[in-house]
């Protein structure tokens, strides 16, 4: 099988020849991997096809006027959305992690004023060639931060102000996610209208549900905020008859019955530490229902383990999750930079191994 049809046949639930690959890191295990293949630091497409992914992502860059400034003397940077990033150091790497929270105050005119990047500011000039350089292969758009709300916002306005926001229906808060999902909705529609038909394969979203223990939020505000502002996404999605995969970190499952009924087929991340999310509930429960990619812990011995350890959990995971199809063998998140470049090939090479049906 071509890698596309080995994604479109998992995503529908099904058994292929083997279960589709994806790949995901921080920059250091991605140029320790480059380097442990004998690639060159910038041939990203490169290490895809050594590692054997059948994805590929496309879409439209944004290439309009800078917006917002950068802080160069305390090393911040803005982009084009006015979200502050500067660069953490820890033990095995770093982070460009979020700061200042440059929304976290506004009233709702700060907000209805604050500069975004236009629809128009993005070039979809290339997606066609983009998506017949990829043609062999399960090609998405989106990724895990598109519809998402409570993550997005959090970058804006602090994570505590996005509870309170929806917790009290602040008009501020409301109107800083109805804004950025509005522009990433019509960014999306004319990505999949600059596409040829039949290129496209899922449309990738997310939102996080959970912490390892429990839910991050109550169905209620689910219902209220959560699921409203995604059925957009799920209409445009049906309109060009495509399936829809949903990025959950942590313990999530507990709304995946909510996003079955709004036409969800597969859910990504699946964190197996968090309560609910164990390969053997996911498969039991939803098994039939939901296609899954996931499921490889970056926490557990691909990080922590030896190459036996990381062998042999990988393997539990495909016999878990393999029978009767449905399952994209992938990491839970991004590769930390403190798995070992052995772990790693390990991983990979397992998944081809022991991957086939």
């Amino acid at each position: 099988m071509t890698s596309k049809e080995r994604v479109r046949i998992t995503l529908a639930g099904q058994a292929a020849d083997r279960v589709p690959i994806n790949y995901e890191a921080n920059p250091g295990v991605d140029a320790r991997l480059k380097a442990h293949f004998g690639l060159d630091a910038k041939d990203g497409e490169g290490l895809r096809r050594a590692l054997g992914v059948d994805f590929r992502g496309v879409g439209a860059p944004c290439q309009g006027p800078k917006l917002h400034a950068d802080i160069p003397e305390r090393g911040v940077r803005a982009d084009n959305w006015g979200i502050h990033r500067r660069y953490i150091e820890h033990g095995s790497g770093g982070y460009w992690d979020y700061c200042d929270f440059p929304l976290r105050e506004a009233d709702e005119k700060t907000v209805a004023n604050w500069p975004m990047p236009s629809p128009d500011h993005h070039d979809y000039s290339g997606i066609r060639a983009a998506c017949e350089r990829n043609q062999s292969y399960g090609i998405h758009v989106g990724n895990p931060g598109l519809g998402c709300i409570i993550n997005t916002a959090g970058f804006f306005r602090g994570m505590e102000q996005v509870f309170c926001d929806l917790a009290e229906d602040n008009p501020a808060g409301l109107l800083l996610i109805d804004r950025f999902l509005a522009i990433q909705l019509e960014v999306t529609r004319r990505t999949l209208e600059a596409a040829p038909k039949g290129a496209i394969d899922f449309v990738w979203m997310g939102e996080d549900l959970g912490t390892q223990e429990g839910p991050l939020i109550g169905m209620e505000m689910l219902r209220r905020h959560i699921l409203p502002r995604h059925k957009p996404f799920f209409d445009l999605a049906a309109a060009y008859d495509l399936p829809v995969m949903l990025h959950t970190c942590g313990s999530s499952s507990w709304a995946y019955e909510e996003y079955i009924r709004m036409g969800l087929k597969a859910v990504d991340t699946l964190q197996p530490e968090a309560a609910n999310m164990s390969p053997e509930y996911l498969k039991r429960t939803f098994g039939g229902r939901l296609a899954f990619h996931g499921c490889i812990s970056t926490a557990g011995p691909v990080a922590t383990g030896t190459v036996e350890e990381t062998v042999g959990y990988c393997r539990r995971t495909l016999e878990i999750m393999m029978p009767g199809g449905g399952y994209c063998f992938a990491p839970t998140h991004a590769l930390q930079d403190n798995s070992p470049t052995e772990n790693v090939v390990a991983m990979y090479e397992t998944a081809h191994r022991c991957g086939s049906y």
